[in-house]
């Protein structure tokens, strides 16, 4: 089983002067996994890469990359990863191709090795038309991109992404999405980000963070039914006190709240018991009762949700 993991962290802790950005942290990563590293700012999440990444030495705990510790077999690690930090500072002065040498020779690659390596890179995450460019005139996206294949040139058998797709426009996120999903084929990837839809595109199981501490750990899929199935937004015609009346009949239910809308219509946006799809249950009733149905959708969850969810579970837990 143990040859199995690629990443086993033990109750690890880092305390900073008057604060604990990670506490009593224990989770593990099988090989060829994506796996989320998902919490809102300061929950922790770079202080776990950073470590893992031996960039950073945890206060407390223990933590195993590929069998090897972090904290005693440092450069046996940093063999075995490929990081690219938030920040993903980059010798801007240099071209694309001369600066992912550089840094494949930095990492232990022979001359021929680093060449055929660059080749490689400047393929899978399609820089070659920009490979001659200087990287302080490129894109924010196209710099993203020369950042993973930095953290992809020697060949890692683990890359650890920390928000990878910050501060990108909707069509580059899509294209380094693609990137990580690809990723998975060949690498076990641990990517952090605060944004959900991030995860849920491109993660098959998650790591949530809130406090430094834990929260849970399991699928992608797991997670959101834990929670239920979203917020459920109707608009109907009808009047008022019988849609009141209906709702609070109806077991599945929790919360419901009515607004006006254009016309004779009423925007229900009604809140689901944990497990359930509202919408069969909204549209059967509208139907008995024959009033008209214009709109029906389910929202999507936000990491707000989550979060709520799952401290709440957690103080009514302490509560028994």
């Amino acid at each position: 089983m143990a040859d199995e993991l690629m990443i086993d962290v033990e109750n690890l802790t880092k305390r900073y002067a008057g604060h604990t950005a990670v506490k009593d942290l224990t989770f593990s990563v099988q090989r060829g996994e994506i796996v989320g590293l998902l919490g809102r700012n300061g929950a922790g999440k770079s202080t776990t890469m950073r470590i893992l990444s031996c960039f950073m030495p945890a206060t407390s705990g223990t933590a195993r990359v590929a069998g090897c510790d972090v904290f005693t077999q440092a450069d046996d690690v940093r063999r075995r990863i490929g990081y690219m930090p938030e920040n993903n500072p980059l010798h801007v002065d240099m071209r694309v191709r001369e600066y992912l040498k550089f840094r494949a020779r930095l990492k232990g690659l022979s001359l021929a090795q680093s060449r055929s390596r660059v080749d490689d890179v400047l393929e899978q995450c399609g820089l070659g038309d920009v490979s001659r460019k200087v990287i302080g005139h490129l894109s924010k996206g196209y710099r993203q991109r020369v950042g993973l294949a930095d953290a992809l040139v020697h060949e890692p058998e683990l890359i650890i992404l920390d928000e990878p797709t910050i501060g990108l426009d909707p069509n580059q996120i899509r294209a380094v999405r693609q990137l990580i999903k690809d990723l998975g084929k060949s690498h076990t990837v641990l990517i952090s980000t605060h944004i959900l839809s991030e995860v849920e595109m491109t993660c098959s199981r998650l790591l949530i963070l809130d406090g430094g501490r834990l929260l849970m750990s399991d699928t992608t899929e797991n997670v959101l039914k834990v929670i239920g199935g979203g917020q459920v937004v109707a608009e109907i015609a009808a009047p008022a006190s019988d849609l009141k009346l209906c709702w609070e009949q109806i077991a599945e239910v929790e919360h419901y709240d009515l607004s006006p809308a254009e016309g004779d219509y009423t925007r229900c946006a009604l809140t689901p018991r944990a497990g359930v799809d509202l919408r069969p249950v909204v549209f059967e009733h509208v139907r008995q009762r024959g009033w008209k149905l214009r709109e029906l959708h389910q929202s999507k969850h936000s990491l707000e949700d989550i979060f709520m969810h799952l401290t709440r579970t957690d103080r009514e837990e302490d509560e028994l």
